[in-house]
């Protein structure tokens, strides 16, 4: 039996107090930078779904207190070289959106194969140079967020 990908995910933006934005670089893709990103398992809720996905594309240990459900998603159309993942006629996946803000900059481990490098981008920058919109968005809403926040 064929196991497909299921075709909801979590995008978890890793940030510090100041707006530094943590990039990972795809493997695959060489200048393809994203936020931490990861399918939903059968057995997972989207918390559960974004402490895993952290943890194994970062290496970070993740307290389920620091973790942020914004209760915000993003469908958006599967790039065709991805389609293949997924079962046959599963064309768009719904995204859940989370925030994780770290006390400050860190190294990370990356997953082997998955990624081949890391940044800590102010987050103009950091929204610039992702390759996906809705992580682009994302980082701009946090920013907002951010502002708002301070009034």
């Amino acid at each position: 039996m064929t196991s497909y990908k299921r075709p909801v995910s979590v995008l978890v933006v890793i940030h510090t107090p100041d707006l530094h934005i943590l990039l990972l670089e795809r493997a695959a893709h060489p200048g393809y930078w994203q936020s931490v990103t990861g399918s939903q398992e059968t057995d997972e809720d989207l918390r559960q779904t974004a402490i895993r996905e952290v943890g194994e594309e970062t290496g970070l240990a993740v307290d389920d207190r620091q973790l942020i459900d914004w209760r915000f998603s993003n469908r958006y159309e599967i790039f065709a070289e991805w389609r293949q993942r997924y079962a046959p006629g599963v064309t768009h996946n719904t995204e859940h959106v989370f925030s994780l803000c770290l006390p400050q900059r860190s190294s990370v481990t990356l997953a082997v194969g998955e990624h081949r490098a890391f940044c800590w981008l102010p987050w103009q920058e950091a929204a610039a140079r992702c390759f996906s919109w809705s992580n682009r968005d994302a980082i701009l809403m946090l920013a907002e967020r951010q502002r708002l926040s301070l009034r």
